[in-house]
Order: structure tokens, then sequence, then C-alpha cells
């Protein structure tokens, strides 16, 4: 992975983060990894535990940049929820999986939530 990606891909987390606290979700884990790959936030939206995935892209329009969460990422983030609801004893909780999007171009900033994006996949 380049530099600029690396960094972009921070930018976007940092900008994915403050736009959910201030939605009213809690931060639990900021990119939670274990051996079956990582989830970029961990969170709580009242009394819903919420796995996030961020995706930021450069010129290319919300809807690449939504797409980039295919059926082959779905169920890998589904291994990886299931492995942070077990290590942290979550079980019974009610979860969710939400995309972040965050296109970026001429410093312009577009930021869509999918709430319930997806559902557990294996």
């Amino acid at each position: 992975m380049t530099k600029e990606r690396i960094t972009l891909g921070k930018f976007g987390e940092d900008l994915a983060r403050e736009r959910l606290k201030d939605l009213g979700y809690r931060i639990l884990k900021e990119n939670y990894r274990c051996s079956l790959g990582e989830i970029d936030l961990v969170a709580r939206d009242g009394d819903v535990l919420v796995f996030v995935e961020i995706k930021t892209r450069k010129n290319q329009s919300l809807g690449q940049v939504k797409e980039a969460v295919n059926r082959k990422k779905q169920t890998q983030l589904s291994k990886v929820a299931l492995a942070y609801m077990k290590s942290n004893n979550f079980w019974g909780c009610k979860a969710r999986f939400d995309v972040v999007a965050i296109r970026l171009i001429d410093g312009e900033k577009e930021i869509e939530i999918i709430k319930d994006a997806f559902e557990l996949a294996f």
C-alpha cells in the first residue's frame, strides 16, 4: 500500500469518526484486528453494537465508493465482527454493519453513512 493511500485512508477514518460522534455514536474500538481481518470502527449507537467499514476515495462517485464493500468484503467483515463479539462477550447484543463512504474531490468532502448496509454474511 502506498504512503498516499495510507494517508488518504487515515484522513477518511478521522472524518468518519468525527461525523459518527456528532451523530451520537460512541466509539468503542478503532482498527480492531484479529487473525480473520480488521474492522475500521466498532461503536455503539444507542443499544446497538455497530461495525463500521470506511471507504475513502478521490475522483470517484459515491456509488463507486460504496460498491467497494462487495460480497467478499461483507463476508470477511462478518467473520471479524463475530470474533469481536465472542472475545468481548457481546453475544445476544443487537448488532449491525454500517458503511461510511467518503468522496474527496477538489477540496470538497462528501460523506454518506449507510446504516444497516448489509446483513451478516458467510
